[in-house]
């Protein structure tokens, strides 16, 4: 036997065990609770996807499925956790348009990668974005809110779930496109932020539509317009901020699973098969699409790849919006 065809013969040797192991791995797994973790506070739609993925994998699984929020920095703190946790599928993390997409080009050290440390599972769900004011705002509509903010620059205030989060770039976004000016207040989550531009500590908010959309309809605080190219199913009658008064403007947020990097590959692909097969239930589509947003799906290598595009994409709007580098 020559060299080469020795060595290959060597590797496909000691490879063939581990390829088996990772099998039967997989076969067995889960062996004990997953823990989804969620980097955002309770109640937002980050953790409102999660557990309702969660629920039906623990049914599926036939082991308890515990959504963990670690919120903080926005969404750095929960995602470090998931990154340095045991590579073997029982803690995945629900990351974010946020996590992913955006903070790899806000901060200028992470103590994870948005590529390297993680192994993609599937993405889950596309979700609009939606303008909101308290109703002591004098504005019904976009155009009445930008005439109030150009009669009141830095006047006004608005909150969103922290620093460089999508509702805190789609906001800024806005203040460029619109000549605009108006106070940032970051939060920890979503949930502060409801809070207070229902009780007026905050005049306005973009944030992800799900948690607002209760409040909207029940006339708690004004829903203008949505951030999204299309008006979403949930609420027609509110326009979105293109076709209100800034022609070209559009902004979201999406959310995914991904495990620590080094998860074995046959439990990736166990995990995001149920991903898939959870997302085409029909109470579970109901339920998302209840929460104005579109349940979406896909296989591991094309989230990998939707990862890579956004993160390109989220880099030009930080840079274009000169937001301060944290």
């Amino acid at each position: 036997m020559n060299k080469s065809k020795y060595l290959t013969s060597f590797v496909v040797a000691a490879t063939t065990p581990a390829i088996a192991l990772a099998q039967t791995a997989a076969t067995a797994y889960p062996t004990k609770p997953i823990r989804i973790i969620v980097a955002y506070t309770p109640a937002g739609t980050t953790d409102i996807l999660a557990r309702v993925v969660g629920q039906k994998m623990s049914e599926s699984f036939g082991q308890p499925v515990i959504v963990d929020n670690r919120p903080g920095v926005n969404g750095n703190i929960g995602t470090d956790v998931a990154a340095k946790a045991t590579p073997d599928g029982h803690t995945i993390l629900m990351v974010t348009a946020g996590t992913h997409g955006i903070n790899p080009s806000l901060y200028r050290k992470l103590p994870w990668d948005a590529v390297k440390d993680f192994a993609p599972i599937s993405l889950v769900a596309n979700v609009p974005n939606i303008l909101v004011v308290n109703n002591s705002v004098p504005a019904k509509s976009v155009k009445e809110f930008i005439a109030h903010l150009k009669a009141n620059p830095d006047k006004l205030n608005y909150g969103t779930p922290g620093n460089g989060s999508t509702g805190h770039l789609s906001m800024e976004m806005f203040k460029s496109m619109t000549s605009t000016r108006i106070q940032h207040i970051p939060y920890k989550g979503s949930a502060g932020v409801l809070a207070d531009v229902i009780g007026g500590q905050i005049a306005a908010t973009i944030d992800n539509l799900p948690p607002y959309l209760p409040q909207v309809k029940v006339g708690k605080i004004r829903g203008l317009a949505v951030t999204s190219v299309k008006r979403t199913t949930v609420m027609p009658d509110i326009p979105t901020i293109a076709e209100s008064a800034v022609a070209g403007y559009s902004a979201g947020s999406w959310f995914g699973l991904v495990a620590p990097a080094g998860t074995p590959k046959p439990i990736i692909d166990k995990l995001a098969a149920e991903t898939q097969r959870i997302l085409k239930l029909p109470d579970v589509a109901e339920r998302v699409a209840g929460l104005g947003a579109e349940a979406v799906g896909g296989t591991p290598e094309q989230f990998a790849g939707y990862i890579k595009s956004e993160i390109a994409k989220w880099a030009k709007v930080v840079k274009e919006a000169n937001v301060e580098l944290q």
